[in-house]
C-alpha cells in the first residue's frame, strides 16, 4: 500500500512552529522529510515556473541525511537540486529571492541536536502560515525516492557576501576589532571573511568540534562568562555570533556584555533610518519610548507573523521588522550613501552587526546601548514542558492569574493583559511578565521587562520559580 504524504506527516507528530517544521529525530525520518518536500512543491508548482530547487543545511549531524531525503524526493518529482551544503538561512533565502527559485533549509535553528527541522521559501520569500497549513494537508502518494545529495556549489555564499560588500564601502569597518564566536554556526567561516573584506580586524574564537545549540534568547551562564573573559583577553570592539543557521544575531559590547536581540534590532533600525516597524510582542518597550519610529506594530512570535504585518504596511517609506531574538527583516530597499541595499524579507543576523558598527562611528557599543530608554528585558525557558502541559497552565492562568502574579511582588496596578501570544501582563510602573509555549520545542518561555537589570533578573527568577511550582502541582 502506498503511503499518503499527509498520513506520514500526521503519524510523525511533527508540526510547524514559529518558523519552520520542527521535531525530534526519533520522529523526523527521511520519509517525513520527503513528504514535507513533496507537499511543499505541490502547493507552489502551479504558481511559479521553476525546474530547480535550492537546498542547504546547518551543521547538526542529522541535517545531511535529511537533506539527502529532500533531494531524493525532488529528483523523483523531476526537479534538479542545487545543493549549497553548510550555509546560513538568510544566504539561501537571498539566493532564492534573486534567482526566482524555491528553497528548502534543513535546520533546527537554536534547538538541541536531538531535534531538527525544515524551513521553506517560495521564490518570492518565506512561506506563510496558510502555506504551512496547506503543506500539512496535501494528500499525495509518497514518491519512491533514493536519498542522495548532488555535489556542493558555492553560488549562494558568494552572492550573500557580495550583497554586503556592494552595499557598504570597503572601509566600512576599518578600525574595528570584531571577534567571531564561531562554535558550529553555519556562517562560522563566512562572517570573518566578510568583516575582513570591510576593513575590520577579526579574531576567531571557539570553533566547535561537535554541534553546539545556542538559543540567543536564553544564553547560558557559560556563554556570558566566555564573552567577558574574551573581552579582557582580546580587547575587541564587538563580539559577534549567531544561532546555528545564522538568522539570529548575538552581539556583545567591548566589555563582553551581550546585547538583547531586540536592542540589536532597535539600534540597527535607528541607525538605518527605518520609519516603521513590525516587532514581536515580547520586544522591549524602548522601541516605542525611543520616539524614533513613525509606526510600530506588535505581532505574535514568529517571522511569518512579522512578515504578515509588514505586508500590510507597504505604504510606509521604509520598513523593517524583528523579534526579541534579534533576527532583522529588511522589508524595503534602502539607500546607503551612493549604494542601494535591496530588501531581504527574512530574518538575517549579518545586517545588524554591519549596520551598527559601520554607522555608529567611534561610539562604543556600550555607549550606544546606554543611549536608549532605560528598559531591561530578561527571558527564561523551562525545558521538557509539553504542549499539553503549556496549554493547561495557560488556561489556568487565564482563569486565576493571581496564582502567578501574587508571587512577583509588583506594587503597582496591572494596566493591560494581552493574550495575542500566550499571556502578557503589564503594570503601571512599566514592568511586564509574558508567558507562552515555545513554538519550536517542548518548552515554556517566560519574558520579563523592568526598569533595571537587577529588577528584571529578580522578576524573571520569581516568575520561573512560580511557574515550576504551578507545573508540578
Amino acid at each position: 500500500m502506498v503511503k499518503q504524504t499527509a498520513a506520514v506527516l500526521a503519524k510523525s507528530g511533527i508540526v510547524f512552529g514559529t518558523s519552520g517544521a520542527r521535531g525530534l529525530l526519533s520522529q523526523f525520518s527521511q520519509a517525513v522529510a520527503a513528504a514535507f518536500t513533496q507537499n511543499f512543491i505541490s502547493i507552489i508548482k502551479n504558481q511559479y515556473a521553476f525546474g530547480e530547487v535550492l537546498l542547504a543545511i546547518d551543521a547538526r549531524p542529522s541535517s545531511e541525511p535529511l537533506a539527502a531525503a529532500c533531494a531524493g524526493a525532488l529528483h523523483a518529482l523531476g526537479y534538479k537540486v542545487r545543493y549549497f551544503g553548510l550555509l546560513p538561512t538568510p544566504a539561501l533565502a537571498w539566493y532564492a529571492l534573486t534567482h526566482n527559485m524555491p528553497a528548502i533549509m534543513v535546520t533546527g535553528s537554536h534547538i538541541a541536536d536531538d531535534q531538527n527541522g525544515l524551513k521553506f521559501f517560495r521564490p518570492s520569500g518565506e512561506i506563510s502560515k496558510a502555506d504551512e497549513a496547506a503543506i500539512m494537508q496535501q494528500q499525495l502518494p509518497l514518491v519512491s525516492f533514493i536519498p542522495k545529495l548532488p555535489p556542493e556549489v558555492a553560488d549562494a555564499e558568494i552572492a550573500y557576501t557580495q550583497r554586503y560588500l556592494h552595499a557598504f564601502p570597503a572601509v566600512a569597518l576599518s578600525g574595528k576589532h570584531i571577534a567571531v564566536y564561531q562554535h558550529s554556526s553555519a556562517g562560522a567561516n563566512l562572517y570573518p571573511a566578510i568583516f575582513s573584506a570591510l576593513g575590520a580586524k577579526v579574531t576567531c574564537l571557539a570553533p566547535a568540534k561537535r554541534f553546539v545549540a545556542i538559543d540567543t534568547e536564553a544564553l547560558s551562564a557559560a556563554d556570558r562568562a566566555h564573552a567577558k573573559a574574551w573581552a579582557t583577553e582580546h580587547k575587541f570592539d564587538a563580539l559577534f555570533s549567531t544561532d546555528a543557521d545564522g538568522d539570529r544575531p548575538m552581539l556583545a559590547d567591548e566589555q563582553g556584555r551581550w546585547l538583547h536581540g531586540d536592542v540589536i534590532g532597535l539600534l540597527c533600525a535607528k541607525l538605518l533610518g527605518i520609519d516603521s516597524l513590525a516587532v514581536s510582542l515580547n520586544c522591549t518597550s524602548a522601541i516605542e519610548l525611543s520616539g524614533v519610529f513613525k509606526k510600530v506594530i506588535r505581532t505574535r512570535m514568529g517571522s511569518p507573523y512579522v512578515l504578515s504585518a509588514l505586508a500590510e504596511m507597504q505604504d510606509e517609506a521604509s520598513l523593517a521588522g524583528f523579534e526579541a531574538n534579534g533576527g532583522f527583516i529588511l522589508a524595503s530597499a534602502l539607500q546607503l550613501g551612493n549604494t542601494r541595499l535591496a530588501a531581504l524579507p527574512t530574518r538575517d543576523a549579518l545586517l545588524p552587526v554591519i549596520a551598527i558598527l559601520a554607522l555608529a562611528g567611534a561610539r562604543p557599543l556600550s555607549q550606544l546601548a546606554a543611549s536608549l530608554p532605560k528598559r531591561f528585558t530578561a527571558s527564561g525557558k523551562l525545558q521538557k514542558v509539553t504542549i499539553a502541559q503549556s496549554d493547561a497552565l495557560l488556561t489556568n492562568l487565564r482563569a486565576e492569574p493571581q496564582c502567578l502574579l501574587q508571587a512577583l511582588a509588583q506594587n503597582a496596578d496591572i494596566i493591560s493583559t494581552i493574550q495575542l501570544d500566550g499571556i502578557k501582563w503589564s503594570w503601571q510602573n512599566g514592568n511586564s511578565v509574558h508567558v507562552r509555549a515555545s513554538g519550536n520545542s517542548p518548552a515554556l518561555r517566560c519574558y520579563v521587562e523592568a526598569g533595571s537589570e537587577n529588577e528584571a533578573t529578580t522578576l524573571l527568577n520569581a516568575a520561573v520559580k512560580q511557574l515550576v511550582k504551578l507545573l508540578a502541582s
